[in-house]
């Protein structure tokens, strides 16, 4: 049995499964503001008409531009940004509208890696201190039960017990992040979102972080949300890939099929723009994403790409496309195949 064929039945079996994380239509809009009165002249769409599914176990990558709306997808799935139309679902519980207070015994089951691991840490406080902040905040273990629970979180993430007492500055890049991961995990989440929590690290230890990202989640049985744009990072560690652009999913699919063979003209011009390691195929004739991506307070009528796309007809700048609903999906009136 093929590579190829084992990811595509284990998507089959994830769809058969009910998503612990679903969107519905969902916009995230974010005002612009003018004048010394500061009013609303205009949205920022931010999110704009995603809807999607997370399924337990398995990791989603999301991949895109700068800009795209990526960060904003997994801050709306969090409900930490308010939701200006559409419906958030989370273990079949809808939330769309849950106030702060009826949020927080659910943020025990969803967590947030943050992208900068040197300001994600409060400076004053020691390991064990930020730790422990958690476990306390939710009133999930007493003084001794949380002295162990340290511990043991410094233990899955491969530091030293002997960490918890000394202050983040005394910590590298990857250390830290190992940190933030241990925070995360301290509330025992069933879905993290990763927001970019390796692209800020060598390439080295990012390697480090997406294995030990990887041996966490089959050993605690989590799933992610796995926020980024760089392309290696995401097919090495995602199950399925969705690809975002100027607020929208354009392609979505397993991770193999999607790199194989992209649907979107979109999707290919990001995979033939990323850097290649080989010798011989450095000498391939690169592609350029020509243009800048739109404003996305006033995106383009039709195709929201159809000012980039080389293959864009008359239809592209007219009516907006939808993604097909297939297992490898693309909004697109004309895919690749």
């Amino acid at each position: 049995m093929t590579t190829n064929t084992v990811i595509h039945e284990d998507a089959l079996a994830a769809r058969s499964a009910l998503p612990i994380a679903r969107l519905d239509n969902v916009r995230t809009y974010y005002p612009i503001r003018k004048g010394v009165f500061s009013r609303t002249d205009g949205y920022v769409r931010a999110v704009d008409g995603v809807t999607l599914n997370i399924y337990p176990g398995e990791t989603l990558g999301l991949v895109g531009e700068s800009g795209c709306g990526k960060s904003s997808i997994g801050r709306t799935i969090l409900r930490l940004e308010d939701v200006h139309e559409g419906r958030i679902w989370f273990n079949e519980e809808e939330i769309t509208h849950y106030s702060d207070r009826r949020m927080k015994p659910l943020r025990t089951q969803m967590q947030l890696i943050f992208q900068d691991p040197y300001a994600s840490l409060n400076p004053r406080q020691r390991i064990g201190e930020l730790l422990a902040e958690p476990l306390r905040a939710h009133k999930l273990s007493d003084s001794r039960g949380t002295a162990m629970e340290v511990d043991h979180l410094l233990d899955l993430v491969g530091l030293p017990r002997a960490s918890k007492e000394r202050f983040p500055h005394e910590f590298s890049g990857g250390q830290r992040q190992r940190i933030g991961i241990a925070r995360a995990l301290s509330v025992q989440p069933k879905l993290i979102v990763c927001d970019e929590p390796v692209s800020a690290l060598d390439v080295s230890i990012q390697a480090q972080i997406l294995n030990l990202l990887q041996d966490l989640q089959k050993e605690l049985g989590l799933t992610y949300l796995f926020i980024a744009h760089g392309l290696g990072a995401v097919k090495y560690i995602s199950t399925r890939i969705a690809v975002m652009y100027l607020g929208q999913i354009v392609e979505l699919g397993d991770k193999n099929s999607l790199f194989d063979s992209p649907r979107h003209p979109y999707t290919k011009l990001l995979l033939e723009a990323n850097p290649v390691s080989h010798p011989r195929l450095r000498q391939r004739e690169k592609v350029v994403l020509e243009g800048e991506a739109p404003n996305p307070a006033d995106p383009p009528k039709g195709c929201r790409f159809h000012t980039r796309c080389p293959y864009a007809q008359a239809k592209c700048q007219e009516e907006e496309p939808r993604l097909d609903g297939s297992l490898h999906a693309a909004a697109c009136h004309y895919p690749l195949w």
